[in-house]
């Protein structure tokens, strides 16, 4: 259940992400604010995955990234390459401490923590379909508004979410 800390809505954690995941997607999150686009976590996909944080520009651009916590996180997890189907670029966010070099050179690469982020490559653009578009944006819509219903009404959103 959502509360209130000032005039600020908190949001409850879903328990899936460490701690070090958690600041690395605050700090992404924060990234994308600042240029203007807007952001969801955890959206599932057509494909049955989840992104970890998917951002809309207003151009209806789409970017997934797949935040790492550590390195044994990036070799168990294979799944990342099934996301550039879903989106115009594809970043990995990892801290500052992690080995770069192992990050494939055909994603984009932002370095996160807490309190911001900054892109250290850009991702290569591979524009989306149309029809791809249009769901992957219907997707985030419809998750963003359910969470946001949840929020203030948790009884009320039971169905749509």
């Amino acid at each position: 259940m959502a509360s209130r800390a000032g005039s600020v809505l908190v949001l409850p954690e879903d328990g899936r992400q460490s701690p070090v995941a958690l600041a690395v997607q605050r700090g992404v999150r924060r990234l994308f604010a600042g240029l203007g686009q807007v952001t969801v976590t955890e959206l599932t996909l057509a494909s049955g995955r989840r992104a970890d944080v998917v951002a809309l520009a207003p151009d209806g651009r789409i970017t997934v990234v797949e935040v790492k916590s550590c390195l044994a996180d990036f070799r168990t997890d294979g799944k990342w390459q099934d996301y550039r189907a879903y989106c115009d670029r594809l970043f990995f966010a990892v801290t500052d401490d992690f080995p770069q070099e192992v990050l494939p050179e055909a994603t984009g690469l932002i370095v996160a923590d807490q309190y911001g982020a900054a892109v250290l490559r850009e991702a290569p653009l591979h524009p989306l379909p149309g029809a791809r578009r249009k769901e992957v944006t219907l997707r985030f819509a419809r998750a963003a508004a359910s969470r946001l219903h949840a929020a203030f009404d948790p009884e009320g959103a039971r169905g749509i979410i």
